[in-house]
């Protein structure tokens, strides 16, 4: 039997809860997320920079202030990652 390893970055909750809207959607604006996930704005924000640093998100903003619009994308790599985090995580099922 052999446990595949899990991202580390995709291994937490708010995380991957994230991977898992914009892997289904086009895009995402920050307020959808964070209604979504049911996160704090301050969390949420931390969150999605983790995620864009590691390259799983491309985040763009538009405006400043209070009247600011940021909305989320995943990349390909960020898609990769997640296909590849949803198989690690079965070989801790599928041990037959």
């Amino acid at each position: 039997m052999e446990f595949k390893d899990l991202d580390p970055i995709l291994h937490n909750e708010l995380r991957l809860k994230v991977m898992a809207a914009l892997d289904s959607l086009d895009d995402a604006d920050f307020v959808y997320l964070r209604e979504l996930t049911k996160a704090t704005a301050g969390n949420l924000s931390v969150q999605l920079s983790r995620l864009a640093e590691a390259g799983y998100i491309k985040i763009s903003s538009s405006g400043a202030g209070r009247s600011s619009h940021t909305v989320c994308r995943i990349t390909a790599k960020g898609t990769a990652a997640l296909r590849d985090y949803q198989n690690a995580w079965m070989s801790y099922f599928n041990t037959k």
